[in-house]
């Protein structure tokens, strides 16, 4: 059966036999940061996670944009864009800033932008295997 559900890809490969490897494991561990902070990495990534946030990094990585230039680039309206922007807000994605009565929207800082950068890299990369 598991045999089955490895050839559909259901699950990945595993070990045959279940064997420790004790030198590995405690040299990961040391290296590995504490539990809050990959709760933090975990969150950072699940607000990536999201099409329709991605969408807006990416208009925002061209230039600063205000909540409305993001509601016609995304087909989205007005309320929408600032549920998803509070969202990037606060895994510090983005930042902000009022001019008058608008408010404009930029990327954080340059690591995201390598973030994102880096991520299109790999997924050229990995179409042009194909």
């Amino acid at each position: 059966m598991f045999e089955q559900l490895f050839k559909c890809g259901i699950m990945a490969e595993v070990c045959k036999t279940f064997e420790k490897h004790e030198d590995k494991i405690e040299k990961t561990l040391k290296k590995l940061p504490d539990d809050e902070t990959i709760v933090d990495i975990a969150n950072f990534f699940d607000a990536l996670g999201d099409a329709t946030r991605v969408k807006i990094v990416l208009a925002l990585m061209q230039e600063e944009l205000c909540t409305c230039d993001l509601s016609k680039i995304t087909g989205l309206s007005v309320s929408a864009i600032s549920h998803q922007l509070r969202v990037l807000k606060d895994r510090r994605i983005v930042t902000y800033r009022r001019e008058g009565k608008n408010v404009f929207y930029k990327i954080d800082d340059d690591h995201i932008q390598k973030i994102v950068e880096t991520t299109l890299v790999h997924l050229r990369e990995k179409l042009a295997r194909r």
